[in-house]
């Protein structure tokens, strides 16, 4: 099939790319002219684990294509995605600028029937002002071409999102129009093959589904978070307490992992909009305040930990961070933890020396050049100098450290893990002292 997909960011470059992979003709547009001269070249704009290889066999397959050419992009598609970015709002909904944008050149250039997607995350009732905007630029032009919006939304994880796509657990498409959901079924077709995935749906309970699965999933994490809080008061170990909880199969052990609070570019964003969408029709979200309220608290407790141990003298220490992106497998640092411990830490007047196997040019664009910040090549190197570490991102480089040559390299023999990846007892064992995310049990024994 013909496809045309808006957007090469995350979500559109990945889709685009699936799609290609399984034989349709894709043609990915963009407003950045750099990004499309980039990819063209075999510049991967993300890193992705097993995304560079199948852009590049695609687009050397002549299956996948990338544009800046809007019109010529919507003549060629017979399904056309949106997916461009939703932002938050000054009030913290979501921002549906770029998708009407969208949606006003989709009006502006169709000339034949076609089915429009909303692969973007757009609170509910978007299909009806993208359908509203593609119907008044083409009533514009005095047009009559039918299409339908179809609401189609993506699960995927960063890190995972290749094998999310080729191998989705789930298909959800929204329409009550019979010929374009048959179009979407003939699309996924090459997905579909094994067991039945499609799960058909009206349009609004579409676009709500998206939302609702973000917000169960930060909703136990910070759960979880509120768990370790309890019990480093109460002197238990959360991880003992997850592998307790997490085997009652009612719950599971996905999403339950204490840490230094979630980030990324889809959980604050959602739970957030979905708050506010609640709000706009009357209704008050306590369980969705209370997530993102606890989430918010919880990515200062890297920085509490590290107060608490040297009893507030913070300025003029050197602090290696290990971990700078808001999850491993990705640089994606937007809402990281990373960047609220960084602050923190600059504020009290501390320097930090930072590592992370893939974030490392995310953070110079972030965070620029600056005297009580040095970019490292390496873990090691990260810990020249330093007085502490601390782990912020659980990549697996860092699951194996080696204690005693950590200790060795400390000025102050302390360890802040901020994703509990290491035992207490062999990191206190190597004599050096532990702190982790609700391990009561450390503190106890300490006080």
């Amino acid at each position: 099939m013909r496809v045309t997909v808006f957007g090469t960011g995350y979500v559109g470059l990945v889709t685009g790319t699936c799609l290609a992979e399984v034989g349709h003709q894709v043609i990915c547009v963009d407003i950045d002219q750099a990004k499309v001269e980039g990819l063209n070249r075999g510049v991967i704009p993300i890193y992705e684990p097993g995304l560079e290889d199948m852009v590049l066999a695609n687009h050397g397959a002549g299956r996948i294509a990338f544009s800046t050419d809007a019109a010529s992009a919507i003549a060629h598609g017979e399904i056309i995605f949106i997916a461009v970015g939703t932002p938050p709002d000054e009030d913290g909904s979501a921002d549906l600028q770029y998708v009407l944008n969208v949606a006003r050149t989709i009006g502006q250039n169709l000339g034949r029937r076609a089915v429009i997607v909303n692969k973007s995350t757009v609170p509910v009732g978007t299909a009806d002002k993208v359908r509203a905007t593609i119907a008044a630029e083409l009533a514009k032009r005095d047009a009559e071409h039918a299409f339908e919006v179809v609401s189609n939304p993506e699960f995927l994880k960063e890190g995972d999102a290749v094998k999310d796509c080729m191998r989705p657990d789930r298909i959800v498409i929204g329409t009550s129009n019979a010929q374009a959901l048959e179009a979407m079924k003939r699309l996924y077709a090459p997905f579909n093959r094994n067991h039945e995935r499609i799960v058909a749906m009206d349009v609004r309970s579409a676009e709500l589904t998206k939302y609702a699965a973000n917000a169960m999933l930060a909703t136990k994490i910070s759960f979880m978070n509120e768990m370790a809080n309890i019990a480093e008061r109460v002197g238990a170990d959360i991880e003992m307490v997850r592998h307790g909880i997490g085997s009652d199969p009612r719950i599971g052990y996905s999403f339950i992992y204490p840490g230094a609070g979630y980030g990324g570019s889809c959980f604050p964003k959602d739970v957030q909009a979905l708050e506010r969408t609640a709000r706009q029709h009357g209704y008050h979200a306590q369980i969705l305040e209370a997530v993102e309220s606890v989430n918010d608290r919880q990515k200062f407790k890297l920085s509490e930990l590290i107060e608490r141990h040297f009893t507030g003298e913070i300025r003029g220490r050197t602090f290696a961070i290990w971990g700078l992106a808001f999850k491993p497998n990705t640089d994606d640092m937007r809402e990281a933890s990373s960047r609220t411990l960084l602050a923190q830490l600059w504020a009290a007047g501390a320097n930090v020396r930072v590592y992370d196997p893939e974030a490392m040019d995310e953070a110079r664009r972030v965070f620029g050049e600056r005297a009580d910040l040095v970019y490292c090549d390496s873990p090691a190197s990260a810990l020249t100098g330093a007085d502490a570490l601390v782990v912020v991102t659980e990549w697996k480089t860092f699951w194996n450290a080696d204690f005693d040559k950590l200790k060795a390299a400390l000025k102050h023999p302390v360890v802040f893990d901020g994703r509990n990846i290491y035992d207490p007892v062999e990191v206190e064992a190597a004599g050096l002292a532990y702190y982790g995310i609700g391990r009561g049990r450390t503190i106890a024994a300490k006080s």
